[in-house]
């Protein structure tokens, strides 16, 4: 049978560790395939690697991924798929917010044919105000955005077939928008309720501050998705300010003959206004074309958004010493 593997990015679960394992191997056990578990270690400060590298002396099917520092979500997560060695990885948080017994419910949309199963929070236990509220926004945006009829981009927990994943590169953060990244590429994808719990200890990595930064990726993704195999957009959608300027041009002109002194009263608040909204469509286009230059960079010399510090496995007998 095809081979699972479960990439997990740790940082700062120390808590969380063992009973996430424990309820890990229970699951796998009773799937009777073949599968290895990857932990990520982001660069924890607690007691994470140091678990780790104890449980990996007591299973040959765990191996773990250590960082050199701090790099993120996406880049743990990427570093994860590369070591996977299986034709089917699912990937997971590792605070025990995603129960590990929901995935044979992926497995068995993979199995059905799909090449993406997206886990859906269908009863999340997040607060209202900081969290619900701002995610439904964003995944109604990015449903509307990438075309893919998702409501829970957010979630860590998905399954993926392997070959899809080598065709998605990520950067930033943009690890919860891989359904619409391999989209591009023809992916199937299904929807898959999962449970949500609470953490049970230690607070979360996310705050309200994200919301703005999800925003930003969301036009990113647009922009990708639509655009990015040809930037020079069509000359219609192009000239289109030139037109609406040049036809308003006049206007306040008009208006001051008609005894409004818009230009006096208002003149420099609207310069102004016009200003930023300049600056800011220009920066924002700017970035777009460092998303571009970005990968480029890293793709064309086959470089990671990460650095290992090593790799650990369980020691075979007689041969002293696993990291790699």
């Amino acid at each position: 049978m095809a081979m699972l593997s479960i990439v997990i990015p740790i940082h700062n679960e120390e808590h969380s560790i063992l009973p996430l394992y424990d309820r890990l191997t229970a699951v796998l056990e009773q799937l009777q395939r073949p599968y290895e578990i990857l932990f990520v270690d982001d660069a924890s400060s607690d007691r994470s690697f140091e678990l780790l590298a104890n449980l990996v002396e007591t299973d040959g099917r765990l191996k773990v991924v250590r960082l050199r520092r701090n790099f993120g979500q996406t880049a743990a997560l990427s570093a994860g798929f590369h070591e996977a060695k299986g034709d089917i990885i699912v990937a997971m948080d590792g605070d025990l917010q995603h129960a590990p017994e929901d995935i044979p419910a992926l497995l068995q949309k993979i199995d059905e044919g799909y090449d993406i199963a997206s886990g859906w929070r269908q009863h999340r236990v997040d607060n209202a105000l900081s969290r619900k509220l701002p995610s439904r926004i964003a995944n109604w945006l990015m449903a509307k955005a990438s075309g893919i009829e998702l409501r829970d981009f957010g979630t860590t927990f998905k399954a993926y077939r392997a070959e899809v994943l080598k065709d998605v590169n990520l950067y930033g953060e943009l690890h919860r928008f891989i359904p619409a990244l391999a989209s591009f590429y023809g992916a199937r994808i299904a929807e898959v309720p999962i449970r949500s719990t609470r953490r049970a200890s230690g607070g979360s990595h996310y705050g309200i501050g994200r919301t703005f930064r999800v925003m930003f990726d969301i036009l990113t993704i647009k922009f990708m998705l639509k655009y990015f195999t040809r930037p020079c957009i069509s000359s219609d959608r192009s000239a289109w300010p030139y037109h609406f300027g040049r036809r308003h041009h006049g206007l306040p002109g008009r208006q001051e003959a008609a005894g409004y002194e818009i230009v006096a009263a208002h003149g420099p608040l609207m310069f102004a206004g016009g200003l930023l909204l300049m600056a800011g469509l220009m920066m924002f286009t700017t970035g777009l074309i460092g998303e571009m230059m970005m990968r480029t960079y890293f793709e064309s010399q086959d470089r990671r958004i990460y650095a290992v510090r090593e790799i650990l496995t369980r020691k075979p007998h007689g041969v002293p010493g696993s990291a790699k």
